[in-house]
């Protein structure tokens, strides 16, 4: 399945029916009167998170979605069908946005959460509704409401309980794939991952989701590289995880150009509670440990931790200070596995 996180949509609530002008006229009948009945309501349009799926694909080959229109009222005071409802089923942590793209409509967080996007016009009065002592013919009708046409965004963040941040090829996929299922690319070229994957990690008896997203580059912010827009798939998570490439010459320039693209980001991104790793630590000895170690430390002003993906040395360590940075309701329980009671 392809991933999509940004799709532009056109919706349209259904018109309300129009109201009918009628008379009763049947035979042996002495007195008639009015009898025209209301229009119908229009189709709302409904947004509606649902359980499996995690990207906006479905979006990308149908933009718009029209409701049905109201019928219009008849005779005999029957009124017109309500129109039916559409509803566009998008992934859990999918935000709506205005057309211009920066007006947050609603924040679908919940599964099962419903938003109304276009409210659908209302019937109709038929002349029935204008009877009265002293108008006891109305030979007029109301004409049904119009819907409602708009142009929304649909941007999905990806719910996630922790995220990775690195530079292209510091190995934040080694690192997914050692400690998750997850099966993301994997090669000795700079972004490698395109798009962002999710692993459910398990460390002591409990479980969280971690989010990989592709590397930054210096000048992410203003588009160099794949750019920063896959940082949102990171701004719900608790905590975020910082892997350094050991190998690199500089590793505290390293460092400060991820922070720098951060902060330049904006929002509460710069300040989530990070924990800082030194990856790719099996392709050093121990003086070169230790110097990288120090200059990653003076940058980054707190402890580093020590990793390997590949070797995995240093792995649950890593685990244990993420872990420890993610609210309890956020972490699942391993399910403890009873032994099977013994037999002869």
């Amino acid at each position: 399945m392809k991933f999509l996180d940004l799709a532009k949509v056109y919706v349209r609530s259904g018109g309300g029916g129009n109201g009918c002008v009628s008379f009763r006229r049947e035979k042996y009948i002495e007195y008639g009167g009015p009898d025209g009945g209301d229009g119908g309501k229009g189709g709302s349009v409904w947004a509606e998170t649902v359980d499996g799926l995690n990207t906006l694909i479905d979006f990308r080959y149908q933009q718009h979605f029209f409701a049905k229109n109201g019928q219009s009222g008849m005779g005999r005071q029957r009124t017109g069908k309500d129109g039916d409802d559409i509803i566009l089923r998008v992934p859990v942590g999918t935000e709506i946005l205005d057309e211009d793209e920066e007006t947050v409509l609603a924040d679908m967080t919940e599964l099962g959460q419903r938003v109304l996007l276009a409210k659908g016009g209302n019937g109709g009065f038929g002349n029935l509704h204008f009877k009265s002592s002293t108008n006891q013919a109305p030979r007029r009708a109301n004409p049904g409401q119009e819907g409602v046409d708009r142009t929304i965004w649909l941007r999905l963040k990806l719910i996630a309980d922790a995220g990775l941040l690195g530079l292209p090829n510091a190995g934040k996929s080694t690192f997914l794939s050692a400690t998750s299922n997850a099966r993301p690319k994997i090669a000795d070229y700079p972004f490698t991952t395109l798009h962002p994957n999710l692993g459910v990690v398990g460390v002591d008896n409990a479980e969280f989701v971690m989010a990989d997203i592709p590397g930054l580059i210096a000048g992410a912010h203003e588009g160099k590289g794949i750019g920063d827009r896959f940082l949102g798939h990171v701004e719900r998570c608790a905590v975020l995880l910082h892997l350094v490439d050991g190998t690199s010459d500089d590793v505290a320039r390293d460092y400060r150009t991820i922070i720098d693209e951060l902060e330049a980001y904006g929002g509460e991104l710069a300040t989530k509670p990070r924990v800082t790793a030194l990856n790719k630590v099996d392709a050093l000895d121990d003086e070169e440990r230790e110097e990288a170690r120090k200059a990653l430390e003076e940058e980054a002003g707190g402890p580093v931790f020590m990793m390997s993906g590949v070797s995995r040395e240093g792995l649950n360590e890593v685990l244990r200070a993420v872990r420890a940075q993610v609210d309890d309701n956020r972490i699942r329980l391993k399910p403890v596995e009873e032994e099977a009671p013994w037999q002869p």
